[in-house]
């Protein structure tokens, strides 16, 4: 158990991940105080979706890898 969260807490340091909350946090900022532009959406969601795809891939190749 204690493994599993020292392996979390790593990857959550990744260069990907940071750069992920660091801009999440920037568009709750952006949010609440009625900033946030199209442009800026735009990218957010970009990114969000490519941080989750990746995240969901690896995933599925571990199922994957698992059942062979």
């Amino acid at each position: 158990m204690k493994e599993k969260l020292i392996k979390r807490a790593a990857n959550l340091l990744s260069v990907k991940s940071i750069v992920t909350l660091v801009l999440t946090a920037v568009f709750a900022y952006m949010a609440v105080t009625g900033q946030i532009s199209q442009d800026f959406m735009t990218i957010y969601a970009v990114i969000i979706a490519f941080y989750f795809g990746t995240q969901s891939q690896k995933v599925q190749d571990a199922v994957d890898g698992e059942q062979k």
